[in-house]
């Protein structure tokens, strides 16, 4: 595994993103039989080739959602209560989700170590969510085909898939 190269990055995303959301659109309304077992395979060998705590790009470009439960959470571990968290970190969009007031988080180290990482978001704990049983939801929902213009480990597990399914969808 190597330090991850954003800039080199982004020029790849930037070339392969048209092809590679058009796989995911027909990905979405496969009927494939399968699907999951690939997904695995595919999500195993992604983290053979990419540490995820190693680039930080999730957490300088975009924002996780909130839930109460998680305000909650990190809000008693800072010694703060929720109201003193919100106000001071974040905000309710106009679709109702609760989101950082800004980029890149505001816990994220010089090292790309996440401060609250013990405590933090289910979103951001689940992120890059991969492998789910609603996989075929998520790659129609363009949850894939955003995640990879930020994610280098998302963008390498759509390319694994397209390659494992390749022209049978």
């Amino acid at each position: 595994m190597s330090q991850i190269d954003i800039k080199k990055f982004n020029r790849t995303v930037g070339r392969k993103k048209k092809g590679l959301a058009k796989f995911l659109r027909a990905f979405g309304k496969s009927e494939k039989k399968g699907i999951l077992k690939i997904a695995k395979q595919a999500e195993t060998e992604t983290w053979k080739e990419i540490q995820c705590l190693d680039c930080g790009n999730c957490c300088k470009t975009m924002t996780p959602t909130y839930t109460r439960k998680d305000i909650n959470r990190i809000a008693k571990h800072l010694n703060m209560t929720y109201q003193e968290y919100f106000d001071k970190y974040l905000e309710k969009r106009r679709d109702g989700d609760i989101t950082n007031r800004s980029t890149p988080c505001q816990f994220l180290g010089k090292d790309n170590k996440c401060s609250i990482y013990a405590v933090r978001p289910e979103d951001c704990a689940g992120f890059p969510h991969f492998y789910r049983r609603d996989i075929r939801y998520q790659a129609a929902e363009k949850t894939y085909t955003n995640n990879m213009l930020y994610c280098p480990a998302t963008l390498i597990f759509v390319e694994k898939l397209e390659k494992a399914i390749g022209e049978d969808l």
